[in-house]
């Protein structure tokens, strides 16, 4: 039995609510389980100087998470003067598997910046990030097509991601904490929404897994990411 009574091929409950700020070109907050992150997408003029002049754009990321996220508050990285290594791998992911989704030659020379801020975290924060970072990118690059500055769009397939791991000795869809910090084997699975795979990370923490076991994770994240990019849809139309 999982920790919160839900079977082994069962998500948590899952909400995403858009336009949550003034400002942003694009923003939503994506609500897993307990895990809530904020997803803001930020439209500029400019790209990286290796694009300049290229007539391409690029889609990039920030991720943080605010000090009372967790169970006991966390200093500000911003005190401390630098990104802490986790942070800084975190969001590498979260920008280098949006862009999987763009084509840069149909958004032209302009950047967007999906920044994620968690909120709350109970388990899957990047995976929850990715999911709705995808979701403020979409809503951003609708203004774009809304106002005519692209004639084609750029978004080339939805992105999206869950997690899966080996808990109790059974393979289960979306680890919270409790499963994620007792699992044996755990993952992320970032796809597209036909089903290709962008990413995984996958790793055993004492213990082994099997072809079968991960092909049974496969699985499971083909059934996730499903639901998600449902979802995602369904809040983006």
């Amino acid at each position: 039995m999982r920790p919160s009574g839900r079977k082994i091929d069962e998500m948590r409950p899952i909400s995403i609510e858009v336009d949550v700020t003034k400002h942003a070109e694009g923003s939503c907050m994506i609500k897993v389980g307990d895990t809530h992150v904020l997803c803001t997408a930020t439209l500029e003029p400019r790209v990286p100087p290796f694009l300049r002049n290229s007539g391409k754009g690029w889609v990039t990321a920030e991720y943080g998470m605010l000090p009372r996220s967790t169970t006991s508050r966390m200093r500000r990285e911003a005190t401390a003067g630098k990104q802490g290594g986790r942070t800084v791998e975190i969001q590498r992911l979260i920008g280098r598997t949006l862009r999987a989704g763009v084509d840069f030659q149909a958004l032209g020379e302009r950047q967007i910046t999906i920044d994620c801020d968690v909120i709350q975290a109970d388990g899957g924060t990047r995976c929850a990030a990715i999911t709705g970072g995808w979701v403020a990118l979409r809503l951003a690059v609708n203004k774009l097509i809304k106002v005519g500055d692209v004639t084609m769009d750029p978004l080339l397939d939805n992105v999206a991601a869950v997690s899966c791991g080996i808990y109790a000795g059974q393979t289960v869809l979306d680890l919270d904490y409790p499963e994620d910090s007792e699992a044996g084997v755990d993952g992320n699975f970032v796809m597209t929404g036909s089903g290709k795979l962008i990413e995984i990370q996958m790793a055993a923490e004492g213990s082994t897994f099997t072809r079968d076991q991960m092909n049974s994770l496969m699985d499971l994240a083909d059934k996730g990411v499903a639901e998600l990019v449902a979802l995602q849809n369904a809040a983006c139309a």
